[in-house]
C-alpha cells in the first residue's frame, strides 16, 4: 500500500526537491521552498480530459483547422476590450494580479454584469469574501445583476460541477490561491494546489468554451505570487496597477496570446466604481502650471496609444558631498545617464544639485523617448526658465549628447495636435527618414541634431 511522501517545492521557480534546502538548486533563490505533503494516487482521483473532448485527441491537418471559431464577447468598456484585444474570448482563461484593494473584484463585477445583461448568465465564485459581501459591493456599484450567480466555494470540484451545471457565458474565481483540491492534501495556496486548480479550471474552459477569469493574489516585489508556470498556463496576464492613495489605475497586459502585450487601459477608481478614462492625456495635464520652471510634456506610447504626460524635474543646491538622485516614473539609471550628459555635452554643473524627477499622474514611462523631455524638465529647472506652454517633446538621447529618432510620430504629433500643442520637438532623424504617412498638420515640427540645440529651442519662449 503507497504511504504519504514529504516533498519541499520551490515557490519561484516549481522545482521539486526531496529534502530542503536554504538555497533552490534550480533558480538559485533562497528560502523558497516550502513542504508539502503528496498523497497517495487514489482510484477516484479524475484522469486529465483531453482538450478536444471526447475519448482521446486525433491530429488534425493545419488546412483542415477551422480557424473562424466563436465570436469574441465585445464590452462596452473600451478600456477593457483594448486591453484584452478586442474583446473577451470564449474557452480563454485569463489571470488579472493585482495589489490588495487595488480595485481587482471591482473592476471584475462591473465587467460580469455587463456580460450578464448583454450575453447571459455569470458565475462569479468568490472564495474570500461571502455572498453578503459581494450583494452590498454590487449595490454600493448600482449594480442588479438578475442574471448573476454568487457561489460561495473554496472546493474546485463542487465549482467545475456548479460551472458544468449552468453552462454561463462568464466565469470568475476570486481568488486562485484560496480554493484547493479535495484529492490533494496540501494547504490552500500552496505550489502544487494552486497549479492544480488552475489546471483543472483551464481544462474546463478549454472544452466548454466558457472564458474564466482568474483573481491572483500578489509578492511584495508586485509579481502575482505562485509558481510561474501559472502564468504560462494561462492565455492572458493582466496586470492592475496604481496607488491606492491616487484614484487612477492602469491596466497593463503582460501576456495575450489574442492581442498585443503593449496594450494599456486607463481608468479612474470613483464612488461608481472603475470608470474608463477615454482620454488619459487630457486629464494628465488638467493641473499643469503654465510658466511653471522645471515642467515638460513628454509624448509616451502605450502600445498604440499615445499619452501626453507631465514629467517635473527640480534641481536644488546641496551642502552634502554627494548629491541626491530621486526619480518617481523613470529609472533611476536613465536619470543618472542623462545627468552626465547634460554634465558633459551641454556644460551643466549639477555636481552640486539634488535632482528630483517626478512623472504626474502615476504614470511609469520606461521607452528611450522620454529621454528628451527629461533632459529639458531638468534644465528648465537649474537654469530656472519656464518650457513654452505649446510644446511637446519627444527624442532618445544618446551618449554623445545626439538625438535619436523614435517609433510612430506620426501619432505622438497627431495627439499632441489634437490637445492644442502648436509646436514640438522632435529629433532630425526622425524627419530626414520619413516617407510614406505624412505628418499632421496643425503643429510645427522642430528638428534638432543635438540635445544642446534642443535645449535653445525649448528655454527660448517663442
Amino acid at each position: 500500500m503507497a504511504k504519504t511522501r514529504v516533498q519541499y517545492v520551490c515557490s519561484a521557480c516549481g522545482s521539486v526537491q526531496m529534502k530542503w534546502l536554504g538555497k533552490c538548486p534550480d533558480c538559485g533563490a533562497w528560502n523558497t521552498l516550502e513542504e508539502e505533503t503528496v498523497a497517495p494516487p487514489s482510484a477516484a482521483r479524475p484522469t486529465m480530459m483531453p482538450v478536444a473532448g471526447g475519448a482521446a485527441a486525433l491530429p488534425i491537418l493545419l488546412p483542415e483547422i477551422a480557424v473562424d471559431g466563436l465570436p469574441r464577447l465585445t464590452l462596452a468598456n473600451r478600456e477593457l476590450n483594448r486591453v484584452l484585444g478586442g474583446g473577451i474570448v470564449p474557452g480563454s482563461c485569463v489571470l488579472v494580479g493585482g495589489d490588495p484593494g487595488i480595485g481587482k473584484s471591482t473592476l471584475l463585477l462591473q465587467m460580469a454584469a455587463e456580460v450578464a445583461e448583454s450575453v447571459g448568465p455569470v458565475m462569479y465564485v468568490s472564495a474570500e469574501e461571502s455572498a453578503h459581501q459581494i450583494g452590498r459591493r454590487a449595490q454600493r456599484l448600482g449594480i442588479k445583476g438578475e442574471r448573476m450567480h454568487i457561489l460561495s466555494e473554496v472546493v474546485v470540484e463542487p465549482i467545475l460541477e456548479q460551472i458544468e451545471s449552468l453552462r454561463p457565458a462568464l466565469v470568475i474565481v476570486d481568488s486562485i490561491q484560496a480554493i484547493y483540491s479535495g484529492n490533494s492534501s496540501s494547504a490552500a495556496g500552496t505550489v502544487s494546489q494552486v497549479r492544480d486548480c488552475a489546471a483543472a479550471l483551464l481544462r474546463l474552459a478549454k472544452v466548454s468554451n466558457v472564458p474564466i477569469f482568474l483573481v491572483g493574489h500578489v509578492t511584495k516585489e508586485g509579481s502575482i505570487a505562485g509558481p510561474r508556470v501559472l502564468e504560462h498556463m494561462v492565455d492572458v496576464v493582466l496586470q492592475l496597477e496604481g496607488e491606492r492613495f491616487h484614484a487612477y489605475r492602469l491596466l497593463r497586459s503582460i501576456k495575450n496570446r489574442f492581442g498585443s502585450t503593449n496594450e494599456v487601459g486607463v481608468f479612474e477608481m470613483s464612488e461608481a466604481g472603475m470608470t474608463e478614462v477615454p482620454n488619459p492625456s487630457e486629464l494628465f495635464l488638467a493641473e499643469r502650471l503654465p510658466n511653471a520652471s522645471g515642467s515638460a510634456i513628454a509624448v509616451s506610447m502605450e502600445g498604440t496609444r499615445p499619452l501626453l504626460v507631465e514629467v517635473q524635474a527640480l534641481c536644488s543646491g546641496t551642502a552634502f558631498s554627494q548629491p541626491r538622485r530621486t526619480t518617481n516614473g523613470i529609472d533611476m539609471n536613465r536619470l543618472l545617464l542623462l545627468s552626465a550628459v547634460l554634465s558633459k555635452r551641454v556644460g551643466m554643473d549639477l555636481s552640486d544639485q539634488d535632482i528630483f524627477i517626478n512623472v504626474i499622474g502615476g504614470m511609469q514611462i520606461d521607452e528611450p523617448a522620454a529621454d528628451l523631455p527629461v533632459a529639458v524638465a531638468i534644465a528648465s529647472s537649474f537654469r530656472n526658465r519656464p518650457v513654452a506652454v505649446d510644446l511637446a517633446i519627444m527624442g532618445e538621447v544618446g551618449l554623445s549628447g545626439e538625438l535619436r529618432s523614435v517609433g510612430h510620430l506620426p501619432r505622438r504629433l497627431g495627439e499632441a495636435a489634437k490637445l492644442g500643442f502648436t509646436r514640438a520637438i522632435v529629433p532630425r532623424s526622425a524627419l530626414g527618414r520619413r516617407s510614406g504617412d505624412s505628418l499632421p498638420t496643425g503643429i510645427q515640427v522642430l528638428g534638432a541634431r543635438t540635445l544642446h540645440e534642443a535645449l535653445d529651442l525649448a528655454l527660448t519662449q517663442g
